[in-house]
């Protein structure tokens, strides 16, 4: 269970592919404090560390997972948002990631204003049910908050901190992103499913 405040930023150093998984060797200021199978938010997707270096850790993703997320164009050079686990004893300060994602977005507007950026992204229509206005949601796994909610877009605002301290500073238009949609608003719209076929 993660917050979807990123801890640190890392890069990631080397892609090894094993049949149809990919490891990933990554680079970052906390991977010393890491342990084997430990579970770290890569970019919003949940990974098990699996191998330990000098200053840096191994991950793999396996076919699932690559098909989801946006996991599958990481090379070396890559920066990747990085969140260990929340402690049961801290506070909440986003909202409740658990770190699977759901689909992935791409980036179709980007704006510098005075002082904050906007960025629009578009994103399956299948998943509208789960996007609303003011509602929160993990880009990269980043915890944020929507607004100018459409049947497939929406726009969010970024602070210079957020800007600075993620891999939100690295993304075009074009861009994708990985998605994970508030859990609350999935199991609301499983318990109407089971309701609704009961009516």
């Amino acid at each position: 269970m993660f917050t979807g405040i990123i801890e640190c930023t890392g890069k990631v150093l080397s892609v090894v592919e094993t049949g149809t998984n990919r490891s990933f060797w990554i680079q970052s200021p906390i991977s010393h404090e890491l342990k084997v199978d430990q579970s770290v938010s890569h970019n919003g997707v949940c990974l098990t560390v699996e191998t330990l270096g000098e200053n840096s850790h191994c991950v793999t993703a396996i076919e699932e997972t690559l098909k989801k997320t946006a996991l599958g164009v990481w090379e070396a050079g890559t920066e990747v948002n990085i969140e260990r686990c929340m402690l049961m004893n801290g506070r909440l300060d986003g909202h409740i990631v658990q770190g699977h994602v759901d689909t992935t977005a791409i980036c179709i507007d980007r704006k510098e204003l005075s002082g904050s950026w906007e960025y629009s992204f578009r994103f399956p229509e299948a998943f509208a049910h789960l996007v609303i206005e003011k509602g929160s949601i993990a880009m990269n796994g980043t915890s944020l908050t929507c607004f100018n909610v459409g049947k497939d877009n929406f726009t969010i605002a970024v602070i210079p901190y957020t800007y600075e301290h993620t891999n939100i500073h690295q993304v075009i238009i074009d861009t994708i992103v990985n998605i994970e949609f508030d859990i609350l608003g999935k199991y609301v719209q499983r318990r109407m499913e089971i309701v609704s076929r009961e009516a």
